[in-house]
C-alpha cells in the first residue's frame, strides 16, 4: 500500500476538524472544498476570539489573559488555539505565513509532545518510479547538535512507520562508519549511537544493498534518510524534485501536541490536500 494511500485510509478515518488561517488564499479555499467534498476531513476557519480560546493560552500556556487576547486578535493564533482548546484536531498553515511565524504560533498555542524537546519537520518523498522516502529535516533546525539531529530522527521514526509501514532510519553524511573524522561526522555518529539507527552512512550506501554490503554497515534499504544540517537536505529534496521528477509533499511539522502543517509559499491546491492528508496521517 502507497503512503499517501495509508494516510487517506486513516484521514478518512477521524473524521476530523482541520483549521485553515488563511482561507482567503483562493488555493487554500479551493482545497478546503476539495477535503470537504471527498471526505477528508471537515475543514473549518477560525471563528472570533472566545473565552475557551483565551482559556487555552492562559491555562494550558501561562499566559496573562490580555496578552493571549491580543496574539489571538490574529488568525494564525486564533488557528492554534483552536487545536489547543479541542476545537479543531489540526492546523493547516503557511501558503501565505512564513514558516518562522506558524513555528511560534504552534509553539506557543499547542506545544510539544511529551518527551519531545524539539519541533523538526519531513517531506514525503515520491518518486517516479514508485518509491516513498521522507526526508528529514529539509524545512527547520539549521545546524543541529548531536541530541538534536537524535532527537529529529526519533521523531522521523515514528512519522516513517505512520506512512510507509515499516521506518529503516539512516543518518546521512559524508562518511560511512568509522572511515571518515570532524566536527560533522562526528555528531552524526553519536547521534546514530545514541539512537541504535544506522549511520554515519553515505547516501548511496543507505540506499544500495550491493553498496552498502561493501562498505559494511546497513542493509542499504533505508526509506527514513536523516540529513545532517538544513543545507544538505534541503538542496537534497530540492534536486530531488528537479532532477528526479520526485514529489515533495510537505514541509510536516512534527513533535507537536497535535498535527501541524507547514505549506510551501509556493504550494498547489493538491499540495495543499495531499499535505493535509498526510498530516492528519499523524495524528
Amino acid at each position: 500500500m502507497s503512503a499517501m494511500k495509508r494516510a487517506l485510509d486513516r484521514a478518512k478515518g477521524q473524521n476530523a476538524r482541520v483549521v485553515f488561517p488563511e482561507a482567503e488564499d483562493d488555493r487554500i479555499a479551493q482545497a478546503m472544498d476539495r477535503l470537504r467534498a471527498e471526505g477528508v476531513c471537515e475543514p473549518v476557519e477560525p471563528g472570533g476570539v472566545t473565552d475557551a480560546l483565551v482559556a487555552a493560552l492562559v491555562e494550558a500556556r501561562g499566559m496573562k489573559e490580555a496578552l493571549a487576547r491580543r496574539m489571538l486578535a490574529r488568525p494564525l493564533y486564533r488557528a492554534a488555539a483552536m487545536v489547543a482548546a479541542g476545537e479543531a484536531d489540526a492546523m493547516v498553515a503557511g501558503a501565505v505565513a512564513s514558516t518562522k511565524k506558524v513555528i511560534e504560533a504552534a509553539s506557543i498555542a499547542i506545544g510539544l509532545a511529551p518527551d519531545v524537546a524539539l519541533p523538526s519537520s519531513f517531506f514525503l518523498m515520491r518518486f517516479p518510479d514508485g518509491r516513498e522516502l521522507i526526508f528529514a529535516d529539509c524545512g527547520l533546525n539549521v545546524s543541529p547538535d548531536a541530541d538534536a539531529l537524535a532527537e529529529i530522527a526519533r521523531a522521523s521514526e515514528r512519522s516513517g512507520t505512520a506512512l510507509l509501514g515499516d521506518a529503516r532510519v539512516a543518518l546521512l553524511s559524508f562518511s560511512t562508519g568509522s572511515s571518515g573524522a570532524g566536527e560533522s561526522v562526528d555528531k552524526v555518529r553519536a547521534a546514530a549511537e545514541a539512537t541504535g539507527f544506522v549511520g554515519p552512512v553515505q547516501g548511496d550506501a543507505a540506499l544500495n544493498p550491493s553498496v552498502a554490503a561493501k562498505k559494511g554497515l546497513g542493509a542499504g534499504d533505508a526509506n527514513v534518510l536523516i540529513f545532517p544540517d538544513l543545507d544538505s537536505g534541503n538542496i537534497a529534496y530540492k534536486l530531488a524534485q528537479e532532477l528526479a521528477g520526485a514529489q515533495a509533499l510537505g514541509p510536516i511539522l512534527q513533535g507537536f501536541r497535535k498535527p501541524v502543517c507547514d505549506l510551501s509559499r509556493g504550494a498547489t491546491v493538491d499540495d495543499i490536500v495531499n499535505a493535509t492528508v498526510v498530516a492528519l496521517a499523524l495524528a
